[in-house]
């Protein structure tokens, strides 16, 4: 991806050598935690014990060279295309060229906007004012647009790469091997962070209703898989603090206080190479800085929960209205699992497809054809949002 790097000429001012250094002893710490390595799986064909030890303990895991080159090539040609198409503004229903604007028309919570190497969400009420504390904020290089996009929903309408990875078969054995054979979706999205330009997110858990819950434990809010079209570096990746998903309780604002900086101290960042997915808790305490550097981080991103926190359960509202989630809500948002190991088989037909057991026990078959491309408009309307 290119386009962006004149741009680039933006840095912390007086506060650039200690962001440096925190990016570096960050990186040195990643490291070293000795949670990463491809994914392996037991002569029983079960996820490997010390993979999900390793997550468990640390609240998240870099799973190395899940996504192949052929496959990257895919995800690349999609997320051009669809920059391409986007508003040419917040309001605009057309792009730049003048043609009917990508989810311009769309029901569903779809595109997500901010000033360039802004903090949409620090300090607001947005998601039920969980992300309590503003990032700093670079000033972005003279000429840069008004407004980018860094976020966007319902990602799977639009690509059908991301489609694809969403049925990677060792992907769904991972999310069953943690949330259990009859795990349910959550949501998806595409994150863009443009050299120069792209947002940050401030330090936040994701969870909003089982947090007060007498059976909460260190599961409860399921979690998010982040696939890496370009890597991701200290600089324009996600930060996580190691061991915060156990914590019933925390207070991000001491946490930035007792940094002094929104460099909050046991926080390390995600460390990945193209092709790379790592796994986050969606309880752990995390957050991205803007990007300042010289490289893009696009991240197809998808989560995945644990049914019985899910069932009959009312959604916190953050990624759509409240609503109590039925077993047929369920399972029509759950359609979009077998879509995906369809779609995936028709690309990757030397592949032995993953099997999920709700459909297999309820023998459902899902075919990826026009007509489910059709009916995938908005799908995100069901979101699971926990």
């Amino acid at each position: 991806m290119t386009g962006a790097a004149r741009r680039v000429a933006v840095d912390y001012g007086p506060e650039q050598a200690a962001m440096d250094a925190y990016l570096r002893e960050g990186e040195r710490r990643a490291l070293a935690l000795g949670n990463r390595g491809p994914i392996r799986f037991t002569g029983a064909g079960k996820v490997h014990p010390d993979i999900l030890d390793a997550y468990w303990h640390c609240g998240f895991y870099v799973f190395e060279g899940v996504l192949k080159p052929d496959e990257l090539a895919d995800i690349e040609r999609d997320v051009k295309e669809i920059l391409d198409r986007l508003p040419a503004g917040r309001d605009a229903t057309l792009d730049r060229k003048g043609r009917p604007a990508l989810a311009a028309d769309g029901k569903a919570p779809t595109l997500f906007w901010s000033k360039p190497l802004g903090d949409p969400a620090g300090g607001t009420d947005f998601a039920n004012g969980r992300h309590p504390v503003k990032m700093f904020e670079p000033k972005a290089a003279d000429g840069a647009p008004a407004e980018v996009v860094y976020l966007m929903l319902g990602s799977l309408q639009f690509s059908e790469a991301a489609l694809r990875v969403y049925g990677h078969p060792q992907l769904l054995a991972v999310a069953a091997a943690i949330n259990g054979d009859d795990f349910v979706p959550f949501n998806e999205a595409l994150f863009f962070k443009e050299p120069g330009l792209g947002a940050s997110v401030a330090w936040h858990r994701d969870g909003v209703t089982h947090w007060d819950s007498p059976d909460w434990d260190e599961g409860s809010h399921g979690f998010n898989f982040m696939g890496q079209l370009y890597g991701c570096t200290a600089a324009n990746g996600v930060w996580v603090v190691p061991g915060s998903h156990k914590l019933r309780k925390v207070d991000i604002k001491a946490m930035v206080a007792a940094a002094g900086s929104d460099r909050i101290a046991d926080a390390v960042p995600l460390i990945c190479a193209p092709g790379d997915v790592a796994i986050t808790n969606r309880q752990a305490v995390h957050g991205s800085f803007a990007n300042t550097s010289k490289d893009w981080r696009v991240t197809v991103n998808m989560g995945f929960h644990r049914r019985r926190s899910v069932l009959d359960v009312k959604g916190g509202g953050v990624h759509n209205a409240p609503a109590v989630y039925d077993a047929e809500r369920i399972r029509q948002r759950a359609r979009v699992i077998g879509y995906a190991i369809d779609a995936r088989r028709q690309r990757f037909p030397q592949e032995t497809p993953f099997v999920y057991k709700p459909h297999a026990d309820a023998g459902e078959v899902w075919r990826w054809d026009e007509a489910a491309k059709a009916g995938m408009k908005d799908y995100n309307l069901l979101d699971l949002s926990i």
